[in-house]
């Protein structure tokens, strides 16, 4: 029996079963980097600090000879330092709008959007959860719950969103986090060619003194000497090695990225918009070459259809009117002997010029009372409704062929001279 189930006695819906978002518990804000909960990549990002610093300062820099220790200690000292102090004003202040973070305060819960009645966060610029107005470049970070000045990108590895407050340093952090990478792993490396070429560089240390056994190695010298193993020196060198060195890669595209987007005066907002616009057009652009792709292999799937000769029908236009001196214009039908000798050019295209010869000599006669302009209208209506029809185009000259007149009365006969078509002079009976 599943009637008394704790699902099916629930008096009121639940966060995770009911997408109306006014039954969601409010929210609040966060401060900034620090606020509760931390995310799992912050706690990633200090424990690789931490250990490339250890793995630096304990390890490596003090087995490299006098000349090079000091300076070492130096430019790994600046640079971690520099890294720290920007890492930690990237996460502690607050990029919040100077408009929120004036009538903002954090401990009181935010209100819930009603997606009915506002479909945006910001409209017209004005924000209906922070309930002020901001300007053009602020968004509503969904992570931190609150508008953010010149907003850029919500930090993961910061906790923490990257506006116009703190987007310098966050930049500094990001490079001198990529300067201590590249110069950890050139260290290393160098510490690992010299254990396996010249062991002795390394072993300049006064500790070394009382260690008779080269096999042996001293780390976190000189407060601390511990005796370790070559094998499990350089096994720790090349796990370090390769840490770092993903590590630079992976943080020096993300420099070599905001430094395209400082060239192209973007952020990383705008990037994205842009990006996710430009696909949206490709795919339009897709969408469209496609469908005129299958509209066109349709078309050419479909059977060839022959249009036939309405030998019944009326002329239409000037191919059927012929204009006499006293009268109007007169259209009529076309004759059973020009339907003939198209359906036979139709089906034999090759004959088309010795396929009228029998009209030439025994038809070829004019209307009484048309004159020569006339036949020529009627001569040039006929070439035009042929070359519709995709008969071929009849040539003068002896030999070629002639048509009868659309009303079957006459036939048109070329001349011999083979210049211009010319009518007979004197009308003849019809057979």
């Amino acid at each position: 029996m599943n009637a008394f189930a704790r699902r099916l006695r629930r008096t009121a819906p639940s966060s995770g079963d009911c997408h109306n978002e006014l039954v969601m518990p409010p929210a609040h804000s966060r401060v900034n980097g620090w606020s509760l909960p931390l995310h799992s990549f912050q706690l990633i990002g200090w424990l690789v600090y931490s250990y490339m610093a250890v793995a630096a300062f304990g390890i490596y820099i003090p087995l490299l000879p006098p000349p090079w220790t000091s300076a070492a200690y130096a430019v790994f000292s600046i640079t971690f330092v520099f890294h720290l102090v920007s890492h930690l004003l990237a996460v502690s202040i607050d990029p919040a709008d100077p408009s929120v973070r004036a009538r903002k305060i954090y401990s009181m819960p935010m209100p819930v959007l009603d997606r009915k009645k506002h479909p945006h966060v910001i409209q017209n610029l004005h924000c209906h959860l922070c309930e002020v107005d901001v300007g053009s470049r602020v968004k509503h970070c969904s992570n931190c719950n609150k508008c953010i000045a010149d907003f850029d990108h919500h930090c993961k590895w910061l906790n923490n969103c990257v506006g116009g407050k703190n987007y310098w340093c966050f930049f500094v952090t990001v490079v001198s986090a990529a300067l201590g990478l590249l110069l950890l792993v050139l260290l290393v490396l160098f510490i690992f060619i010299e254990v396996m070429a010249d062991p002795a560089l390394l072993r300049t240390s006064p500790h070394f003194h009382s260690i008779r056994e080269n096999g042996t190695w001293l780390v976190f010298l000189p407060l601390v000497p511990l005796e370790t193993t070559q094998a499990g020196l350089l096994v720790l060198a090349f796990a370090t090695f390769l840490l770092a060195l993903v590590s630079f890669l992976l943080l020096g595209h993300l420099l070599g990225f905001h430094i395209y987007l400082l060239t192209r005066n973007m952020s990383t907002y705008d990037y994205v918009v842009k990006q996710r616009h430009a696909k949206t057009d490709r795919e339009k652009v897709e969408t469209a070459a496609q469908s005129a792709s299958s509209k066109s292999v349709s078309v050419q799937n479909l059977p060839h259809v022959e249009t036939p000769i309405d030998c019944d029908g009326p002329l239409s236009g000037k191919a059927s009117a012929l204009r006499y001196q006293d009268k109007g214009q007169t259209a009529g039908p076309l004759s059973a002997a020009f339907c003939t000798e198209m359906d036979g050019l139709r089906h034999n295209p090759g004959n088309a010029v010795t396929s009228f010869h029998h009209l030439a000599k025994s038809h070829s006669q004019t209307l009484p009372g048309v004159d020569a302009d006339d036949a020529a209208f009627r001569r040039q209506s006929e070439d035009e409704w042929m070359a519709a029809q995709g008969f071929p185009r009849r040539v003068s000259g002896e030999g070629a062929p002639v048509a009868q007149n659309p009303l079957g009365s006459s036939v048109m006969k070329p001349p011999v001279d083979h210049q211009q078509w010319q009518m007979t002079s004197q009308p003849q009976e019809l057979p």
